[in-house]
């Protein structure tokens, strides 16, 4: 049975037709696909993402049609400013009280041919471990139920990591192996501009690394988690998992540089790849006495990773803001750091979803995720380790269930260059409804 629909109109700005066709165009078919979410409120995962697939947008300086149909919507909570009938109004779209109704269409049998999950925003539990209980796995388990009862199944996308628990984070991984499911999940942050532009040599042997981020408590420390990954993976010898982890924070965290364990020479070198307007050097940031404005120390937590090769990384939270992220990190035999941030585009970090929407589009397209999901299964797995070493008191825990090994993907295609830059510049005004894309 279907919800009920509102008719609130939807703000909208620039209303622009599509110039360029989608490299998907020659294929004709237009997919349809059900969109299962948590909330759809101004600026949430669901309202960044959807935009991208409801109108033309731009990516890498073309504008991109998706070629999709949004034929479907389940969504799990309706605050006070919804959007979801809204668009269900606007787009035609039908909200529907299930999520297996939302597949079928009511029909009995599955009814699209890609599922977006998109957990992220809502009011939901905070757990003893500091985790937002989003319900990441019920809504994979209701998707798979559907496929399981159509004996068939199609594309999955399964937004930010994929479970606060790890032990559901590996069963969903292995029912998709299982069943032959296409999944993808995982961070929008790795396919931001990297500026200056930095590519590590092929197979290079990576001493020790480090990703900083300026966000929150286990929500951010995910995106650090996945750009850390993302860029430490094609390293020499391949990924083949963590064997330790450790959550420090405070006296702890310097006490750990001083004995050897993470570098704030390379943190500081990270951060310099794009310095922050009227600061402190970087030097003086990555320090124990730095504070925030507010009085707070600069930064505030970290997260060491032992890698079962020897490979050192951090992830550390700063007192930037929550749009700028920088990475750094050491090869063998050379002194000098490679450093680099990810431009996350104008109007904060909504311009990320682009470059994901694209890469959602193409595995929805090709049956084939752009990049491993294995990088996202690793980074949950650190991340729930992380937040038991906190609880621990910041205890070196021992991760011998995160010996994996998988193969990474060149996965330039998706990324945004920066092209798209010099269209949808920082003047121009943020849309506070749907964004129309064009020049």
């Amino acid at each position: 049975m279907r919800g009920a629909v509102g008719a609130t109109a939807v703000p909208s700005m620039l209303g622009l037709g599509c110039s360029t066709p989608s490299p998907f165009a020659a294929q004709r078919k237009r997919l349809r696909v059900a969109a299962i979410i948590t909330e759809y409120t101004y600026r949430s995962h669901a309202h960044v993402i959807l935009e991208n697939f409801l109108e033309p947008y731009l990516f890498n300086g073309r504008l991109i049609s998706p070629d999709v149909e949004v034929a479907s919507m389940y969504v799990d909570q309706v605050p006070a400013h919804d959007l979801s009938r809204a668009i269900s109004a606007r787009y035609k779209i039908p909200i529907y009280r299930t999520i297996a109704e939302a597949l079928c269409g009511g029909t009995g049998d599955l009814a699209v041919d890609a599922v977006l999950s998109i957990a992220e925003f809502g009011d939901y539990p905070v757990n003893a471990k500091a985790q937002m209980e989003y319900p990441r796995k019920r809504f994979f388990d209701e998707i798979v139920a559907v496929f399981r009862k159509s004996r068939r199944v199609v594309p999955l996308f399964n937004d930010k990591h994929l479970s606060y628990r790890w032990d559901w984070a590996k069963e969903m991984y292995d029912t998709a192996r299982r069943m032959k499911i296409p999944f993808m999940a995982g961070s929008s942050v790795p396919l931001a501009e990297r500026t200056p532009p930095l590519e590590l040599p092929s197979r290079a042997r990576i001493v020790e690394a480090v990703s900083i981020h300026g966000g929150g408590l286990e929500s951010y420390d995910f995106h650090g988690l996945e750009v850390l990954q993302a860029m430490v993976e094609s390293r020499r010898g391949g990924e083949t998992g963590v064997s330790k982890v450790r959550f420090l924070d405070g006296k702890t965290l310097w006490q750990s540089a001083e004995a050897g364990d993470w570098s704030p020479e390379l943190a500081a070198a990270a951060l310099a790849a794009k310095p922050i307007p009227g600061s402190p050097a970087p030097q003086e940031l990555i320090h124990p006495t730095a504070k925030r404005d507010d009085g707070g120390p600069f930064v505030t937590h970290g997260i060491l990773v032992t890698y079962r090769d020897g490979t050192r990384g951090a992830i550390l939270a700063a007192g930037i803001s929550g749009t700028r992220w920088h990475f750094g990190c050491r090869l063998a035999g050379e002194t000098k750091p490679h450093a680099t941030s990810f431009y996350v585009g104008p109007w904060r970090n909504r311009n990320l979803f682009k470059a994901l929407s694209y890469a959602i589009q193409t595995h929805f397209r090709e049956w084939s995720t752009p990049y491993p999901v294995e990088r996202t299964l690793l980074a949950t797995g650190i991340l729930d380790a992380a937040m038991e070493s906190r609880v621990k008191g910041g205890a070196i825990l021992e991760t011998p269930h995160l010996r994996m090994a998988y193969k990474p993907r060149d996965f330039r295609a998706m990324r945004e260059m920066g092209a798209t830059w010099k269209i949808i510049t920082e003047e121009r005004p943020e849309p506070q409804g749907i964004e129309y894309g064009g020049k």
